[in-house]
């Protein structure tokens, strides 16, 4: 038995919620759709959406229980995670909710969860840009995430089991899949951005913002912060530079949906150490 005084805590998390809470900060108007549970960890939930000023108007209580997450991370900010969807992966995200959450929206960001699967063909068919993030993948053929893959106009993804160098694994799926812009995360080696339009593909260095704390949902950040300045400015290249400061940051707080830059502090971090001079920068 131990006892980590001030070492364990509980908060509200998962991609959806990270994203959202991410793009919200940054200023964005975001819909997020769930599906949450009728336990007491639903109404945990609720009070997050309101305290983080997010709408839940499509957070639907459809489970009998909500899925939960045990984090174990060490001093060097790595990580164990173990996760328990419940049932969550048999569940149908009602269409009607989709359509009315969709109307207005300048880009569907949607999760590798089974319940967005349906809604990656409609998006498109409404002219609208699908985001995705497929996390950690090793084969183009995954059953699982090829239809995110095959459908995503901007796809992110992890190197941590790619069966190649990631410069290799982005032509593979450009050969196959039609993303305009890919990245794959790098952990502490930054990120490589992939952009077809301009035949372009390049390693962007890490940076240090702050010490480590927890790399968990450092990949989140990464994706958030991209899309957030991607949608505003069309540039991938000053956004994927942005993300990786906004990540760097967000990484020196233990909760995965913590740590995140409003616009304003991103600006003025991302502006003030490009000023400083490179042999300087750690």
């Amino acid at each position: 038995m131990r006892y980590p005084f001030f070492g364990v805590s509980s908060r509200v998390s998962g991609v959806g919620f990270n994203v959202t809470k991410a793009l919200t900060i940054l200023g964005n108007s975001v819909n997020l759709l769930s599906l949450i549970g009728k336990d007491t960890a639903s109404q945990l939930v609720g009070i997050s959406l309101k305290n983080d000023h997010m709408t839940g108007d499509y957070v639907l209580s459809f489970l009998d229980q909500t899925p939960q997450s045990v984090i174990l991370y060490d001093q060097d900010g790595r990580r164990q995670i173990h996760v328990d969807l419940k049932d969550i992966q048999e569940r149908i995200y009602p269409e009607e909710f989709f359509e009315r959450a969709l109307w207005g929206c300048s880009l569907a960001i949607l999760c590798n969860i089974n319940f967005s699967r349906p809604f990656l063909k409609k998006s498109k068919q409404r002219g609208i840009r699908v985001a995705s993030d497929v996390h950690v993948i090793s084969d183009l053929d995954d059953t699982y995430n090829r239809d995110f893959m095959e459908m995503a106009d901007i796809l992110f993804m992890s190197d941590e089991r790619l069966p190649c160098s990631p410069e290799d694994w982005v032509k593979r799926i450009q050969n196959r899949f039609g993303a305009e812009i890919i990245v794959v995360g790098l952990g502490a080696e930054g990120a490589l951005l992939a952009a077809r339009s301009d035949h372009f593909m390049e390693r962007l260095p890490a940076v240090t913002t702050r010490p480590i704390v927890n790399t968990i949902g450092a990949g989140d950040a990464l994706f958030s912060c991209f899309l957030h300045d991607y949608v505003r400015n069309r540039d991938p290249y000053d956004a994927i530079r942005k993300a990786i400061y906004f990540a760097s940051y967000k990484i020196g707080t233990s909760g995965a949906a913590e740590g995140f830059l409003n616009d304003q502090e991103l600006e003025k971090l991302f502006k003030e150490s490009a000023s400083i001079p490179k042999s300087s920068q750690p």
